[in-house]
């Protein structure tokens, strides 16, 4: 059988975070690469060691070939089994492959629990996490205060961010949505793990709300590119185009995802 390490590089209606996070998942595959489609959940194979590695074995009917995949969103390893294969192979191809597993696993950026102290990065720029005297979160320019108990912060954090990441999308995409002359509908904003926007058929944008702790040319590039897609429902040229019309040095904050997205998802808001 051949073997290649891959990295997932699809395109899409939608902003993909595999796609500008400077390929979110890094690859195993032991043979053809394998169709998106549902998996059957078969159990863990746990690697022993310091650390020790659980991999999450999955069965699927039209993948060809034994794959592991690891997400640099999550640092989560999946293996993915063919029908035919036995299960008994699973535990075999991971052992095989432990030091792949963990030399990549090693690459992934530590989670950042989000405490008094600790940091976080809102609009791109580091701000210690400090005690607030009233009931509301405020941002300076180097600090974060929030009230309530130690306990309470991450969640107090995260509901200050997603609000103001909404301020912060609703502006630069009624902005690019003026110009371009066609309004859009519904706003969302969720958690997304494998996009960072999308827009709908019927116009509807989606955002993932930790774009507002990337830099703000970062969020505005996210924007315009959801926007454009109002007019140009793909990604040809066509499309490039009309989101440099919009964004025209939208290419350095594309980069800038490409490079540094994988690291938004690092900060645990307790969840």
């Amino acid at each position: 059988m051949s073997r290649r390490v891959s990295k997932p590089f699809p395109l899409s209606d939608g902003l993909e975070q595999k796609d500008v996070a400077n390929a979110a998942n890094s690859t195993y595959s032991a043979g053809s690469a394998e169709n998106k489609q549902a998996k059957e959940y078969m159990g863990d194979v746990i690697l022993k060691g310091d650390p020790a590695v659980t991999v999450r074995v999955k069965r699927s009917a039209r993948a060809r070939r034994m794959s592991l995949r690891i997400s640099r969103l999550n640092g989560g390893v999946t293996l993915t089994l063919p029908k035919w294969a036995p299960e008994r192979e699973a535990r075999d191809f991971a052992l095989q492959k432990e030091d792949w597993i963990r030399t990549h696993l090693g690459q992934q950026p530590e989670a950042v629990a989000l405490q008094r102290g600790g940091v976080i990065a809102i609009e791109g720029k580091d701000r210690q996490i400090i005690a607030a005297e009233g009931r509301r979160v405020i941002l300076s320019e180097t600090t974060v205060a929030v009230p309530g108990t130690a306990e309470q912060v991450s969640g107090k954090l995260k509901g200050f961010v997603k609000v103001l990441a909404r301020e912060r999308l609703a502006a630069a995409s009624d902005r690019y949505s003026a110009a371009l002359g066609r309004p859009y509908g519904r706003l969302t904003l969720r958690d997304t793990r494998s996009r960072w926007g999308s827009c709908t058929s019927e116009g509807n944008l989606m955002y993932s709300w930790r774009l507002i702790l990337a830099p703000p040319e970062v969020l505005d590039y996210v924007a315009a590119h959801e926007v454009a897609h109002l007019q140009e429902m793909h990604h040809g040229a066509e499309f490039w185009d009309l989101v440099a019309k919009l964004s025209p040095d939208y290419k350095r904050p594309r980069q800038w995802l490409r490079d540094h997205g994988h690291h938004l998802h690092r900060y645990r808001f307790g969840d």
